[in-house]
């Protein structure tokens, strides 16, 4: 007597939306797509995460969306804090060239 044929388990499939996300994230984090690659990369992996949970094993790749969503922070943090510091440079150089213009007496009228 022969034992009944198991069929193989089926091949877990990797989230494209967790791969998207990565990938996503590393390219707002290197600057090609500063401040949308990091925003996309937060909102794919965190969608990927909720599509992996509810596919009960048939899906694949949550510490891909994980890291795309930590990434994607991380490089959304450092767009921000990078626009703010060259607002900062630009307002302080506009600053010093007011300063040194009333001091030069250029901008007072004689």
């Amino acid at each position: 007597m022969e034992a009944p044929a198991i069929p193989p388990p089926a091949a877990s499939k990797t989230s494209g939306k967790a791969i998207a996300s990565l990938i996503l994230s590393l390219l707002g984090l290197v600057g090609v797509l500063p401040l949308i690659g990091s925003i996309l990369g937060i909102i794919f992996g965190n969608q990927a995460k909720g599509e992996i949970a509810r596919s009960g094993g048939d899906l694949t790749g949550e510490g891909l969306a994980e890291a795309g969503v930590i990434i994607g922070w991380v490089g959304l943090a450092l767009s921000v804090i990078g626009t703010i510091c060259a607002l900062l440079i630009l307002g302080g150089t506009i600053g010093l060239g007011i300063c040194s213009a009333l001091t030069s007496g250029i901008l007072i009228s004689r």
